[in-house]
């Protein structure tokens, strides 16, 4: 008699640190980090992501930016767990404006326009504002705009872990093959502003790095040599 195993939707990565990936291995990602979710994915990931987080306390949702595949559930997740939205204080306009807002923070073409219409989610009003410096549950706030004009990421330094975003995804998004890459241009607002985020963030030396995009990396040197590239 064989025996299947229930493949956990949110695996701690480290100590209160959960990776919960809601389209496919790790297409798109979202984070719990203690009692705050950091981003939501696209509007169809609103019963993956309650579903991960379902044994878990939620006091908070926090994004690193207000793009259609970072806020697509937020709107629902907070009215389901009756939390309140924090984002960076620049972009808590668009996220309050909701779509149409949000032409203003990546370019505004073909694939942008059909991601915010079927992956945005609703507008949603945003009860802090978060700016360089702020702490969420021990982790510090980088303000590193560019691919988004108020991307956040956030930075525990006492075990060097990073949660990046998109300044950088680690998989190429048309292929899916894993690797390190800068974001898509046809996603980013500034990507000379974001390759200068990239080489700041590789100083860091963080030992976990996890990305809007693609599997958790462990490689301190694989960032390094990736924005040695860039220079």
């Amino acid at each position: 008699m064989t025996t299947s195993q229930t493949v956990p939707l949110a695996l701690e990565v480290a100590p209160d640190v959960f990776h919960i990936p809601l389209l496919g291995a790790a297409s798109i990602n979202a984070y719990l980090l203690g009692d705050v979710l950091i981003d939501a994915g696209i509007r169809g990931s609103a019963a993956r992501l309650e579903a991960a987080l379902a044994p878990h306390k939620t006091r908070a949702h926090a994004l690193t930016h207000v793009h259609s595949d970072h806020q697509g559930a937020s709107h629902f997740i907070c009215q389901k767990r009756n939390i309140p939205l924090w984002v960076h204080h620049q972009e808590a306009p668009i996220m309050e404006q909701g779509a149409i807002a949000m032409r203003h923070n990546s370019p505004d073409n073909a694939i942008t326009q059909l991601q915010r219409r079927f992956w945005a989610g609703p507008a949603h009003r945003v009860a802090r504002g978060l700016q360089a410096g702020d702490d969420i549950n021990g982790f510090e706030v980088l303000e590193t705009p560019g691919h988004a004009q108020g991307h956040i990421s956030y930075w525990r330094e006492s075990d060097r872990v990073l949660i990046i975003g998109d300044v950088l995804t680690n998989m190429d998004v048309i292929s899916q093959k894993p690797g390190l890459h800068e974001p898509l241009g046809i996603f980013t607002l500034d990507a000379a502003r974001n390759r200068q985020n990239i080489q700041f963030l590789a100083t860091l030396e963080p030992k976990l790095v996890l990305f809007g995009h693609g599997k958790p990396l462990r490689d301190p040197e694989a960032l390094l040599r990736f924005a040695e590239t860039l220079k």
